[in-house]
């Protein structure tokens, strides 16, 4: 499985932006995509994923309200919608995905599969 994030840039507290990963090779009902997170000086974190074939959407509770995880099925491709972006939400974006199970899910580790990542950069 190959994925690959764009979309990432420069904008201001309170702006929104969109990331999208592009997914290609065969992922099968079991497979959940995610994307996280590296911000200075911390580790990689969770954001947000759909989980497997359901979809169910899954987010850190730091971007809950403000950011929206979606997929568009035709175009084998994953959103990643951020509005009130914050200071804090400044660093490189990884889409991921990986056959995990749903206490996994918030765990950068058990991701398989990573794209190169897009960085997002929020000015106060």
């Amino acid at each position: 499985v190959q994925l690959q994030a764009s979309g990432g840039g420069l904008v201001q507290a309170g702006d929104s932006l969109r990331l999208s990963c592009v997914v290609s090779g065969g992922t099968g009902n079991s497979y959940t995509i995610g994307w996280l997170r590296q911000t200075p000086g911390k580790e990689r974190e969770f954001v947000a994923a759909l989980w497997r074939t359901t979809a169910t959407t899954y987010y850190a509770d730091s971007v809950k309200g403000r950011f929206t995880i979606s997929r568009d099925k035709a175009k084998n491709t994953v959103y990643l919608q951020m509005n009130s972006l914050k200071p804090e939400d400044t660093g490189v974006y990884y889409c991921a995905g990986g056959r995990l199970i749903l206490s996994s899910l918030r765990v950068p580790d058990y991701y398989s599969d990573w794209g190169q990542g897009t960085l997002v950069t929020v000015s106060s």
